[in-house]
């Protein structure tokens, strides 16, 4: 079970990468991503941060560690340098924080991060017909959140990615240790939002091949 949107205290976090690392391993995850927030203000520091964590993190333990970030509150010209900017440093996942309701966003923040080197918009709220599209064709993952709060719209996010066939996934956003649900807890989210269990099975296939995918490059 793959979980690529968790937060450590290098941003709001609570937990050292190490302890979110753990406690996922606990809940029986096979690979997660730390990916903490970052803009302008703070990139460099916690693209190396995260890297050189993953690079410490011992290759035979029972859950492999992915480097990541998540592009926050961006205004939207910056998504694109940002996103480069991390994938040139060897940053696996790139997240970008989508248009949940439950924040101040910017209009137009799903479509910049789209245009974007990133692989997941995260909780991207009531997303239009077009940004749907734009997320199928270039690949990018929609997610479904067992954030609280952003959460609320994921009925409307699978209801688009069934329509226009755009990937889904599934993710804990965690930043405290209560927020570390089970795979199976997550997945009964999904079906709770609309999936079917097919259509679970299909997301954590294409899951899995993209992952092998990254490792292969």
């Amino acid at each position: 079970m793959y979980n690529l949107h968790c937060h450590s205290l290098l941003s709001d976090g609570s937990l050292l990468p190490s302890e979110v690392a753990v406690r996922y391993q606990d809940k029986g995850y096979k690979v997660i991503a730390i990916t903490d927030h970052a803009d302008y203000s703070n990139i460099d520091s916690a693209v190396k941060a995260v890297i050189e964590f993953v690079r410490h993190w011992p290759k035979d333990a029972k859950i492999k560690v992915l480097s990541g970030i998540e592009l926050t509150h961006l205004p939207p010209g910056q998504f694109k340098p940002l996103a480069a900017y991390a994938r040139k440093q060897g940053v696996e996942i790139i997240v970008a924080h989508g248009e949940t309701l439950v924040e101040p966003m910017q209009k137009g923040t799903n479509r910049a991060a789209l245009e974007a080197d990133i692989d997941i918009l995260a909780h991207p709220g009531l997303i239009t017909d077009e940004d749907t599209k734009l997320a199928k064709s270039r690949g990018i993952f929609l997610e479904i959140t067992s954030r609280k709060g952003h959460a609320d719209t994921n009925p409307h996010v699978v209801q688009q990615a069934l329509k226009f066939k755009a990937r889904l996934i599934l993710n804990n956003d965690s930043h405290e240790p209560e927020d570390i649900i089970s795979p199976e807890q997550l997945i009964y989210l999904g079906l709770k939002a609309g999936l079917k269990r097919n259509d679970i099975d299909r997301i954590y296939a294409e899951l899995g091949k993209f992952l092998k995918e990254k490792e292969a490059k």
